[in-house]
């Protein structure tokens, strides 16, 4: 079998990246940054470029029952060793060098999302959550650090990786941290597919619920919401599954169809919000692009 490693496994970390990280911010935080696989031309800093684009199909805010359609940006690649994905609103860079093939890989870099959450009434179907306060656009800057796995259970390109991420939003629209575990496995199911799954979870600060799902009094006025407050904590956990096959010659290189879907279910302080109880606490993402690599 032809190695499997350049370009599919990056493509599928990529689209599950960007099933998750779309235009509803608070969903690109879903899945924490993945590794992004070497070439298989035998130099393990071999610079390449992949680009995607997809069409994702999302909840209008975080908790909504309404979904919309929106564009997927996706671009990876790898310049002098440094690993950098762009999915959805969502930018990551792996600033360790890692090896090539079958091997351990440590994985750390910065972060950024650009969350637009709920910062347009204009996007928002639910006629009581219109009449809510915009949101700000939130900037989360932070890190991850993470650790994978290549060669596991079923070949030699096989991938499991763990990672944490940390950011916090610097433009003030919640002025909180977000704290986001998950673990994703990936396996080749032959030349020309790939699948894989992920699971993630949500931790927040305090002022990420006061911002997004808490009711104020003059709120409540407009709305006819009850009045809310929403604390920090466990927000949500997730699981999802993506999957690739070749239009154009096989896993290697060339044109590639990508799909995914995401379930995120809300809780605690966020599935009892008003804001949720008029929408729902179960959260879909469906995805489909397209990505070529060069």
């Amino acid at each position: 079998m032809k190695s499997l490693e350049f370009p599919p496994l990056r493509i599928l970390y990529a689209s599950a990246l960007g099933v998750a990280a779309t235009a509803t911010p608070a969903l690109a935080q879903d899945v924490a940054p993945a590794p992004v696989d070497t070439p298989a031309t035998g130099d393990p800093r071999a610079d390449f470029t992949i680009l995607g684009l997809g069409v994702g199909v999302l909840p209008n805010y975080e908790g909504s029952d309404d979904y919309g359609v929106s564009p997927i940006p996706a671009a990876i690649g790898q310049v002098s060793g440094f690993r950098y994905l762009l999915a959805g609103n969502r930018f990551s860079v792996d600033v360790i060098r890692d090896g090539y093939g079958p091997t351990w890989d440590v994985q750390a870099g910065p972060i950024g999302v650009v969350n637009f959450n709920r910062n347009s009434r204009d996007a928002i179907d639910d006629p009581q959550v219109a009449l809510l306060d915009e949101v700000g656009t939130a900037i989360e800057l932070g890190g991850y650090v993470g650790i994978g796995k290549t060669g596991v259970l079923t070949s030699d390109y096989d991938r499991l990786s763990a990672t944490v991420s940390y950011r916090y939003d610097v433009a003030g629209a919640h002025s909180s941290g977000i704290l986001t575990p998950a673990v994703t496995y990936t396996t080749p199911l032959s030349t020309k597919a790939l699948a894989g799954i992920f699971a993630s979870a949500e931790f927040v600060e305090r002022g990420y619920g006061e911002a997004y799902f808490s009711v104020s009094p003059a709120e409540s006025a407009r709305s006819g919401l009850p009045i809310y407050t929403a604390g920090g904590g466990f927000k949500n956990w997730g699981v999802g599954a993506v999957a690739m096959r070749s239009l154009t010659g096989d896993l290697t290189g060339g044109l590639q169809l990508v799909g995914g879907v995401v379930y995120r279910r809300l809780s605690g302080d966020y599935a009892d919000s008003p804001i949720t109880r008029v929408g729902s606490a179960n959260q879909w993402i469906g995805a489909l692009g397209l990505a070529y690599s060069f």
